[in-house]
């Protein structure tokens, strides 16, 4: 073990235990926070496997599970496109493109856009929103991802998020920072992962715009109705630490497998222990399909979770020069259609 070594490791989890410090010094599960759906997942295969794969998560679609799998490109450059049908009617849109630029490490720019749709506008002297006006709130979260290996089996990776969010006249910006490490071959043992990721460490959110003045009568002064604008409270993004597990390895030298388990502490809900797993078959023809399956659950007795077990389908397809990963996952929900997600990844 060397010295540049020893530098770049300490390093590394030198900023993972400051950041640490800095989610567990949030309030934990004191009521809302500001962006929850900063942590509606993005890219099916993932969430096929339960979110339970911190460890090996490659690509473009790793930005959301943990940035330190991005530099896991399938070639030079990769492009991914991902929509999710969410709760209520919502869509989750994800984009995003990474390159590698050998020593220097890749570089990744990802968009992910929550769509809720139109709203009425209601007021006091129209509550049932009759005049016919609408909105349609924005929540956009735009990054840039930085990952490196370190060595052959440890890799890096940081995310910087500017998040936005949009409501009529009013809106709310923050800054965030991911950060991840992947551990290959963990203790030596061939196809053994570790995964540790922390993720939304940033600045809090507070609303401002025109939409908070409000006609009001003072109650002293003897003043008529004047328009009084109204201080927003501050609250703080959902930060949380997840560490996982997993054991890939292969039954022939045309079926892959992949099993795994990850642990989620957060400052919005619950802890939470989530299992998942994969099966792949490579066929001659350059053609791999692979079946997923996973689920979550609380590390305490609740009936909160409303998210039930995940499944998925996918299919690579290695074209010359080009490689096409479609895939699909559904995701059961109580009282609520089932989240489905179609993501396409390309690698050139």
């Amino acid at each position: 073990m060397n010295t540049r070594f020893v530098f770049l490791v300490s390093i590394c989890l030198l900023a993972l235990l400051l950041a640490s410090s800095s989610v567990m010094a949030q309030n934990q599960r004191t009521g809302t926070t500001a962006a929850p759906w900063l942590l509606i997942p993005t890219g099916a295969r993932d969430l096929a496997m339960g979110g339970s794969s911190i460890a090996t998560t490659s690509g473009v679609e790793a930005v959301h599970w943990n940035p330190a799998g991005v530099g896991k490109l399938s070639g030079s450059a990769e492009a991914m496109f991902s929509s999710m049908t969410y709760i209520a009617d919502m869509s989750m849109i994800y984009g995003a493109v990474a390159g590698d630029f050998g020593d220097f490490g890749t570089l990744g720019f990802s968009i992910k856009s929550l769509a809720i749709g139109d709203i009425p506008i209601t007021s006091q002297t129209d509550p049932e929103g009759l005049g016919g006006r609408s909105f349609s709130p924005t929540f956009v979260s735009v990054g840039v991802t930085y990952a490196r290996d370190i060595t052959e089996s440890i890799a890096f990776g940081v995310t910087v998020k500017l998040v936005n969010e949009t409501i009529d006249r009013v809106s709310a910006n923050a800054v965030a920072f991911d950060f991840g490490i992947q551990y290959m071959n963990l203790v030596g043992v061939q196809g053994l992962d570790l995964g540790l990721a922390i993720k939304n460490v940033g600045t809090e959110m507070k609303y401002d715009g025109s939409g908070l003045y409000l006609q009001a009568q003072a109650q002293t002064g003897g003043r008529g109705p004047q328009l009084y604008k109204a201080d927003a409270a501050s609250a703080e993004l959902p930060a949380l630490i997840e560490l996982g597990l997993t054991y890939e390895s292969t039954f022939s030298d045309n079926i892959l497998f992949e099993v795994g388990g990850s642990y989620t502490n957060d400052n919005l809900f619950y802890d939470e222990f989530k299992f998942g797993a994969e099966v792949g078959y490579a066929m001659e023809s350059s053609l791999t399909l692979f079946a997923r399956g996973g689920f979550a659950t609380l590390a305490q007795m609740s009936d909160e979770n409303i998210y039930g077990p995940t499944f998925g389908v996918g299919l690579g397809y290695d074209f010359t020069g080009l490689e096409v990963t479609v895939d699909y996952a559904y995701r059961s929900v109580d009282f609520f259609d089932a989240n489905q997600v179609i993501s396409v990844k390309l690698g050139f």
